[in-house]
């Protein structure tokens, strides 16, 4: 039996798109009550993940697409992501906090994914995020300077 509460919608390549599907899962994230601060969490993480599909997944390859699947319940947001690239190994990526790597534009939204996320996993090599945000997570905590 299909789950009637699991969303799918394919775009093509184009960030037009890519911002009409967010906004459509934010709307109902909102209308879900889930808070001012869990709304940006997901905000942020799905537009990286979205844009790493259309940018570095598809190559911006306006015939690829890319799917998102999601589920909004009462205690999480669930979105899945997945795009036609060839895949990537995310441990591969290099920590952008690292010195060596301040000045480098890769890697940056797979930290905050993860940051502002409950869970963040890749799978199918790398091709689908998915992406777990439960009512009950805070936001992390910036680092102290003392």
């Amino acid at each position: 039996m299909p789950d009637s509460s699991l969303k799918q919608i394919v775009i093509h390549s184009n960030l037009t798109d890519a911002w009409n599907v967010q906004q459509q899962i934010m709307d109902e994230v909102k209308a879900a009550g889930f808070s001012d601060n869990a709304q940006f969490a997901i905000r942020l993480a799905l537009d990286e993940a979205l844009n790493n599909a259309i940018s570095h997944g598809n190559q911006k390859v306006p015939d690829k697409t890319v799917t998102v699947d999601y589920r909004i319940t009462d205690d999480e947001v669930r979105i899945h992501v997945t795009d036609q690239g060839t895949g990537f190994e995310p441990e591969q990526v290099p920590d952008p906090t690292l010195d060596e790597f301040l000045e480098r534009p890769h890697g940056r939204g797979i930290m905050l994914m993860r940051a502002y996320m409950t869970q963040v996993a890749f799978e199918n090599k790398g091709k689908t995020v998915s992406l777990v945000k439960t009512r009950s997570c805070p936001l992390p905590v910036a680092p102290s300077n003392a």
